[in-house]
């Protein structure tokens, strides 16, 4: 076992840990989703509103496990297999994150969500840049496109592209922390603008090399 699912491991034990601890202290019915504007928009039952983050958590690092075991092209992902590792931590300690947030709200806490995701998505999107960054051809991570699929060359053009673009992305979304009422845009929109345009690129590309 390498160290990053070492680290995995403990940090999901300790998400347990916390909400075993706190979980005596939670309302039976527990905010659970906010909306665009900061307020609570859904809320679920005590014990699922406790679980359901470090149970998923667990069950996405399994998930995360098994896919350079069954991907046909699974000697490809040795290639990028340690920046795979950092992006899969990455995501675990940002989940980690999510269900604390969660929990101090539930505690009685009140602050601005909306301002205290910005910095981790912005992490969060750099972390996905560097993936793609370095990700080589496979079935299940990077920008699968059916004209990346079908050409190697085509792969590696739009993975270099938009992993610079994932990175400026996340460093976009930084400006959330300084315009709050423009949080939003300055997270959501320059990720689906780097998405659209990933596509398009890609089979801009695929047809320049046809020709």
């Amino acid at each position: 076992m390498n160290k990053t699912n070492i680290f995995v491991l403990i940090v999901i034990a300790f998400s347990f840990g916390v909400g075993y601890y706190f979980y005596p202290q939670m309302p039976q019915s527990m905010a659970s989703h906010w909306g665009i504007g900061g307020r609570v928009n859904g809320y679920m039952p005590k014990f699922w509103g406790v679980f359901l983050l470090p149970i998923m958590t667990l069950a996405l690092w399994l998930l995360f496990l098994l896919i350079p075991k069954i991907d046909p092209l699974k000697s490809n992902i040795t290639q990028f297999k340690k920046y795979f590792d950092r992006f899969v931590g990455l995501i675990v300690l940002f989940l980690f994150y999510i269900y604390l947030l969660t929990i101090a709200w539930n505690l009685g806490y009140r602050f601005e969500v909306s301002r205290f995701m910005v910095p981790a998505l912005a992490v969060l999107f750099y972390g996905a840049g560097s993936l793609i960054e370095h990700a080589k051809p496979n079935w299940f991570i990077g920008i699968r496109t059916p004209w990346t699929l079908s050409s190697a060359v085509v792969w590696e053009k739009t993975h270099r592209v938009g992993g610079q673009l994932f990175k400026a992305a996340g460093i976009l979304a930084l400006g959330g922390l300084f315009f709050p009422a423009l949080t939003f845009y300055f997270v959501f929109f320059p990720v689906i603008a780097v998405a659209m345009f990933t596509l398009i690129y890609s089979w801009a590309i695929y047809q320049k090399e046809k020709k």
